[in-house]
Protein backbone atom coordinates (compact mmCIF):
# COMPACT_ATOMS: atom_id res chain seq x y z
CA UNK A 1 0.00 0.00 0.00
CA UNK A 2 1.45 3.30 -1.04
CA UNK A 3 2.36 5.67 1.75
CA UNK A 4 0.11 8.68 2.10
CA UNK A 5 2.00 11.88 1.63
CA UNK A 6 0.82 15.11 3.17
CA UNK A 7 0.49 17.78 0.52
CA UNK A 8 1.37 21.18 1.86
CA UNK A 9 0.34 24.30 0.00
CA UNK A 10 3.23 26.68 -0.34
CA UNK A 11 2.58 30.03 1.28
CA UNK A 12 2.57 33.03 -1.02
CA UNK A 13 5.57 35.22 -0.38
CA UNK A 14 5.14 38.98 -0.53
CA UNK A 15 7.75 41.59 -1.37
CA UNK A 16 7.26 45.13 -0.05
CA UNK A 17 8.36 47.87 -2.42
CA UNK A 18 8.60 51.59 -1.66
CA UNK A 19 6.82 53.42 -4.48
CA UNK A 20 7.93 56.76 -5.90
CA UNK A 21 4.92 58.43 -4.25
CA UNK A 22 5.99 57.17 -0.81
CA UNK A 23 3.54 54.29 -0.43
CA UNK A 24 4.64 50.79 0.60
CA UNK A 25 3.08 48.24 -1.74
CA UNK A 26 3.19 44.47 -1.46
CA UNK A 27 3.69 42.28 -4.54
CA UNK A 28 2.65 38.64 -4.33
CA UNK A 29 5.07 36.00 -5.59
CA UNK A 30 6.61 37.08 -8.89
CA UNK A 31 3.89 39.60 -9.70
CA UNK A 32 5.37 42.58 -11.54
CA UNK A 33 2.43 44.98 -11.47
CA UNK A 34 -0.59 45.66 -9.26
CA UNK A 35 -3.71 47.30 -10.68
CA UNK A 36 -6.40 49.13 -8.74
CA UNK A 37 -9.40 51.35 -9.39
CA UNK A 38 -9.25 54.64 -7.51
CA UNK A 39 -12.52 56.57 -7.03
CA UNK A 40 -12.57 60.17 -5.80
CA UNK A 41 -16.01 60.36 -4.17
CA UNK A 42 -15.78 64.16 -3.99
CA UNK A 43 -16.00 64.22 -7.78
CA UNK A 44 -19.01 61.92 -8.01
CA UNK A 45 -22.53 63.26 -7.44
CA UNK A 46 -25.72 61.22 -7.66
CA UNK A 47 -29.22 62.68 -7.84
CA UNK A 48 -31.81 59.95 -8.29
CA UNK A 49 -31.06 58.24 -11.60
CA UNK A 50 -28.57 60.92 -12.64
CA UNK A 51 -24.86 60.74 -11.94
CA UNK A 52 -22.52 63.68 -12.47
CA UNK A 53 -18.79 63.09 -12.75
CA UNK A 54 -15.99 65.60 -12.65
CA UNK A 55 -12.60 65.08 -14.28
CA UNK A 56 -10.51 62.72 -12.19
CA UNK A 57 -13.49 61.01 -10.58
CA UNK A 58 -12.22 57.56 -11.57
CA UNK A 59 -8.60 56.61 -12.16
CA UNK A 60 -6.60 53.44 -12.65
CA UNK A 61 -3.47 53.07 -10.55
CA UNK A 62 -0.64 50.89 -11.84
CA UNK A 63 2.08 50.03 -9.32
CA UNK A 64 5.21 48.42 -10.77
CA UNK A 65 7.62 46.20 -8.90
CA UNK A 66 10.51 48.56 -9.72
CA UNK A 67 8.86 51.24 -7.59
CA UNK A 68 7.31 53.23 -10.40
CA UNK A 69 3.63 54.12 -10.12
CA UNK A 70 1.14 55.69 -12.52
CA UNK A 71 -2.26 57.16 -11.65
CA UNK A 72 -4.24 57.34 -14.89
CA UNK A 73 -7.46 59.40 -14.76
CA UNK A 74 -10.14 58.12 -17.12
CA UNK A 75 -11.17 60.94 -19.48
CA UNK A 76 -14.87 61.75 -19.35
CA UNK A 77 -15.11 61.66 -23.15
CA UNK A 78 -14.27 57.92 -23.07
CA UNK A 79 -16.11 57.08 -19.87
CA UNK A 80 -18.93 55.14 -21.54
CA UNK A 81 -16.43 52.96 -23.39
CA UNK A 82 -14.44 52.31 -20.24
CA UNK A 83 -17.64 51.45 -18.35
CA UNK A 84 -18.79 49.12 -21.12
CA UNK A 85 -15.41 47.41 -21.29
CA UNK A 86 -15.40 46.90 -17.53
CA UNK A 87 -18.92 45.48 -17.68
CA UNK A 88 -17.95 43.02 -20.39
CA UNK A 89 -14.99 41.90 -18.29
CA UNK A 90 -17.08 41.56 -15.13
CA UNK A 91 -19.76 39.38 -16.74
CA UNK A 92 -17.17 37.45 -18.74
CA UNK A 93 -15.23 36.63 -15.57
CA UNK A 94 -18.39 35.05 -14.15
CA UNK A 95 -18.11 32.31 -16.80
CA UNK A 96 -14.48 31.41 -16.13
CA UNK A 97 -14.29 27.90 -14.64
CA UNK A 98 -11.64 25.17 -14.32
CA UNK A 99 -11.21 22.92 -17.36
CA UNK A 100 -12.50 19.92 -15.40
CA UNK A 101 -15.73 21.74 -14.45
CA UNK A 102 -16.92 23.38 -17.67
CA UNK A 103 -20.17 25.31 -17.86
CA UNK A 104 -22.82 24.29 -20.34
CA UNK A 105 -24.62 27.02 -22.26
CA UNK A 106 -27.55 26.65 -19.85
CA UNK A 107 -25.18 26.98 -16.86
CA UNK A 108 -23.77 30.16 -18.42
CA UNK A 109 -27.21 31.70 -18.82
CA UNK A 110 -28.02 31.01 -15.16
CA UNK A 111 -24.67 32.43 -14.02
CA UNK A 112 -25.19 35.66 -15.97
CA UNK A 113 -28.80 36.02 -14.79
CA UNK A 114 -27.71 35.48 -11.18
CA UNK A 115 -24.93 38.06 -11.38
CA UNK A 116 -27.16 40.55 -13.17
CA UNK A 117 -29.77 40.24 -10.41
CA UNK A 118 -27.12 41.30 -7.89
CA UNK A 119 -25.69 44.04 -10.10
CA UNK A 120 -29.13 45.60 -10.62
CA UNK A 121 -29.48 45.81 -6.82
CA UNK A 122 -26.25 47.75 -6.63
CA UNK A 123 -24.26 44.75 -5.38
CA UNK A 124 -20.93 43.95 -7.02
CA UNK A 125 -21.32 40.20 -6.46
CA UNK A 126 -18.88 37.75 -4.90
CA UNK A 127 -15.54 37.14 -6.54
CA UNK A 128 -14.52 33.57 -7.32
CA UNK A 129 -12.25 33.43 -4.27
CA UNK A 130 -15.29 34.19 -2.10
CA UNK A 131 -17.43 31.50 -3.68
CA UNK A 132 -18.84 33.50 -6.58
CA UNK A 133 -18.81 32.67 -10.28
CA UNK A 134 -20.71 30.24 -12.44
CA UNK A 135 -21.37 26.70 -11.19
CA UNK A 136 -21.01 23.68 -13.46
CA UNK A 137 -24.28 21.75 -13.51
CA UNK A 138 -26.33 24.63 -12.09
CA UNK A 139 -28.93 24.31 -14.83
CA UNK A 140 -29.56 20.65 -13.90
CA UNK A 141 -30.00 21.56 -10.25
CA UNK A 142 -32.53 24.23 -11.13
CA UNK A 143 -34.32 21.85 -13.48
CA UNK A 144 -34.45 19.17 -10.76
CA UNK A 145 -35.90 21.57 -8.20
CA UNK A 146 -38.54 22.64 -10.71
CA UNK A 147 -39.48 19.01 -11.37
CA UNK A 148 -39.52 18.05 -7.70
CA UNK A 149 -41.61 21.02 -6.59
CA UNK A 150 -43.70 21.74 -9.67
CA UNK A 151 -42.61 25.37 -9.41
CA UNK A 152 -41.64 27.52 -12.39
CA UNK A 153 -38.17 28.87 -13.18
CA UNK A 154 -38.79 32.35 -11.77
CA UNK A 155 -40.03 30.96 -8.45
CA UNK A 156 -37.11 28.53 -8.09
CA UNK A 157 -34.48 31.16 -8.88
CA UNK A 158 -36.10 33.59 -6.45
CA UNK A 159 -36.00 30.90 -3.75
CA UNK A 160 -32.30 30.16 -4.36
CA UNK A 161 -31.40 33.85 -4.28
CA UNK A 162 -33.36 34.28 -1.03
CA UNK A 163 -31.34 31.46 0.54
CA UNK A 164 -28.09 33.11 -0.49
CA UNK A 165 -29.19 36.54 0.70
CA UNK A 166 -30.19 35.06 4.06
CA UNK A 167 -26.82 33.40 4.72
CA UNK A 168 -23.76 35.44 3.79
CA UNK A 169 -21.49 32.43 4.41
CA UNK A 170 -23.41 30.22 1.98
CA UNK A 171 -21.84 30.07 -1.48
CA UNK A 172 -23.82 29.36 -4.61
CA UNK A 173 -21.79 26.19 -5.21
CA UNK A 174 -22.46 24.90 -1.69
CA UNK A 175 -26.17 25.64 -2.08
CA UNK A 176 -26.42 23.78 -5.38
CA UNK A 177 -24.35 20.86 -4.07
CA UNK A 178 -26.88 20.43 -1.25
CA UNK A 179 -29.49 19.44 -3.85
CA UNK A 180 -27.13 16.97 -5.52
CA UNK A 181 -26.80 14.66 -2.50
CA UNK A 182 -27.39 11.06 -3.55
CA UNK A 183 -30.69 9.59 -2.42
CA UNK A 184 -32.50 12.90 -2.07
CA UNK A 185 -35.43 13.62 -4.36
CA UNK A 186 -33.49 16.21 -6.34
CA UNK A 187 -30.33 14.07 -6.24
CA UNK A 188 -32.18 11.21 -7.94
CA UNK A 189 -33.59 13.56 -10.59
CA UNK A 190 -30.18 15.12 -11.26
CA UNK A 191 -28.60 11.67 -11.67
CA UNK A 192 -31.28 10.76 -14.20
CA UNK A 193 -30.81 14.04 -16.08
CA UNK A 194 -27.03 13.61 -16.18
CA UNK A 195 -27.35 10.06 -17.48
CA UNK A 196 -29.80 11.20 -20.16
CA UNK A 197 -27.40 13.97 -21.15
CA UNK A 198 -24.53 11.51 -21.55
CA UNK A 199 -26.71 9.09 -23.54
CA UNK A 200 -27.79 11.90 -25.85
CA UNK A 201 -24.19 12.76 -26.75
CA UNK A 202 -22.99 9.14 -27.11
CA UNK A 203 -21.44 8.43 -30.52
CA UNK A 204 -21.96 4.66 -30.33
CA UNK A 205 -24.45 2.14 -28.98
CA UNK A 206 -22.32 0.64 -26.21
CA UNK A 207 -24.44 -2.55 -25.88
CA UNK A 208 -24.30 -3.18 -29.63
CA UNK A 209 -20.56 -2.62 -29.68
CA UNK A 210 -19.96 -5.27 -27.00
CA UNK A 211 -21.08 -7.97 -29.43
CA UNK A 212 -18.26 -6.96 -31.76
CA UNK A 213 -15.47 -7.13 -29.20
Amino acid sequence: MAEEQEVKKSKTEYTTVKMTDGRDVQFAGKRKVNKATVIDESKVAMDGDTITLSAGAVSVRMDFRNGETRLIPLPLSLFSQFAGHGGEQKFGDELATPADKPLSEDDMVIAIDDLNAEIQQGKWGKGRAAGGGGVSGASLVVQAIMEATGKDLVTVKAYLQKKLDGDKDLTRRALYDSFRVAGTKTGVIIKRLEEAKVAKTAKLDADAELAQV
